[in-house]
């Protein structure tokens, strides 16, 4: 059986985030493709990670800066090894490469990291984002070099893709169009009517930025417009770890209502009438939005929110950019029965049509198993990614195994200390 060493940034919480569930329609993907997994991080286990054990996925520590790595990855010598987020690939990239050179290498963006941090910045300074914004940014000088360096990329957003290719002249054979995966279960539930449902939701991880600011933003500016229409509606806020700023926001007389982390998720999006996702900023595709459309959920977001997610097939809610448009939108679906019902029947439709688990996983198994046969000539094509690999990789390797020396001489200093 092929073996995949999967590095996580994190350990996958596919109830507190998207990037979470992304991660387990990969695993699923894999498994399904034969792969026998074992997932390493070098971050704490928590409490809300998934049960990998009781999917036949083998669970390891691995540190940071440490030679004990180059043992772990020499013993279990994978097929394929594909990096969580490119800080993963900058720190262990250089030691696959060394020690399991045959080792098909995929990293996984989750989404661009540079290009949300630059729109964050251009929001928090009121000024539109720029092409040299992301040209002269560290962060995107790292992430595209991560890019360059793996054998594939897996791009969550068209939007992304393009960006790459024109930017930052990404050869589309180092990129692969992988989203959301959804499976029949999800495309074809029994979802509640219009009078079975109430109030409005609103769901996201409190540590990603882009939903606080949506929180803060419906607080603020939009909720009290769509109280002021409809008096006796609530907002359930839900998501993990809500930090007391946030939760200092509930308030039971506005029906504010700051619920955080949730238990079902689907449920609690089946349960309500409208979804809001009020995004400035951000990238990738959003977990929330997909979540809506197959709960058949009509979503109320912005341009940000909706982008690589919109077809030529209608939006299955409402895409609006500021307060007033948003409030007046979600307030009409909210009333109209009838327009709720022509776009919640889009979701499910819209969903089946871009996020059918078979057809993305088949496209992504033929990706893999073509690379894995043309590995030698695929990255001898890429002299850009070589010629990092080994510039890069280099000065990583002698900055770690310094790092790593010096820890060893404090243990023994310790030691002596004790003695």
């Amino acid at each position: 059986m092929k073996k995949l060493l999967i590095i996580g940034y994190v350990w996958p919480e596919p109830n507190s985030s998207a990037a979470g569930s992304r991660m387990m329609q990969l695993i699923n993907s894999f498994q399904l493709q034969h792969y026998q997994i074992t997932f390493a991080s070098p971050a704490q286990q928590t409490e809300h990670m998934a049960d990998l054990n009781a999917l036949n996925i083998a669970v390891e520590n691995i540190n940071l800066n440490c030679t004990s790595f180059n043992d772990f990855i020499v013993k279990l010598a994978p097929d394929a090894v594909m990096f969580d987020r490119f800080m993963m690939e900058e720190q262990f990239g250089w030691r696959v490469s060394e020690h399991c050179p045959q080792a098909l290498r995929i990293l996984d963006t989750e989404d661009l990291f540079c290009l949300r941090h630059a729109r964050h910045q251009a929001y928090k300074e009121k000024r539109s984002i720029t092409d040299e914004n992301l040209l002269t940014s560290d962060l995107a000088k790292r992430e595209v070099a991560a890019i360059f360096r793996s054998d594939i990329s897996l791009m969550i957003s068209n939007v992304e893709i393009e960006l790459l290719q024109r930017l930052f002249k990404v050869d589309a054979k180092l990129l692969h169009y992988c989203p959301f995966m959804l499976n029949e279960a999800q495309l074809t539930q029994v979802n509640p009517h219009y009078q079975q449902r109430q109030d409005f939701m609103v769901i996201g991880n409190f540590r990603h930025a882009p939903n606080w600011d949506a929180v803060l933003w419906l607080k603020q500016q939009i909720w009290p417009l769509i109280r002021k229409q409809l008096p006796n509606v609530v907002l359930n806020i839900y998501g993990a770890y809500p930090p007391p700023k946030a939760t200092d926001l509930h308030d039971e007389k506005s029906g504010f209502l700051v619920k955080g982390w949730v238990d079902d998720a689907v449920l609690a999006m089946q349960s309500a009438k409208v979804c809001l996702a009020p995004l400035r900023f951000g990238a990738g595709m959003k977990g929330k939005l997909a979540e809506a459309m197959y709960c058949a959920t009509p979503s109320v977001t912005t341009d940000i929110g909706a982008e690589s997610m919109q077809t030529e097939r209608p939006w299955a809610g409402a895409i609006a950019n500021d307060p007033q448009a948003i409030a007046d939108a979600a307030v009409k679906l909210y009333q109209e029965e009838s327009i709720w019902k022509t776009v919640s029947d889009l979701g499910p439709k819209n969903a089946k049509f871009m996020y059918q688990q078979e057809s993305i996983n088949s496209a992504l198994s033929q990706c893999i198993s073509q690379l894995t046969d043309t590995l030698t000539s695929h990255r001898q094509a890429n002299f850009i990614g070589s010629m990092l690999n080994h510039h890069h990789h280099k000065s990583t390797q002698y900055m770690s195994q310094w790092i790593d020396v010096k820890t060893q001489l404090k243990v023994i200093v310790e030691g002596a200390d004790e003695q």
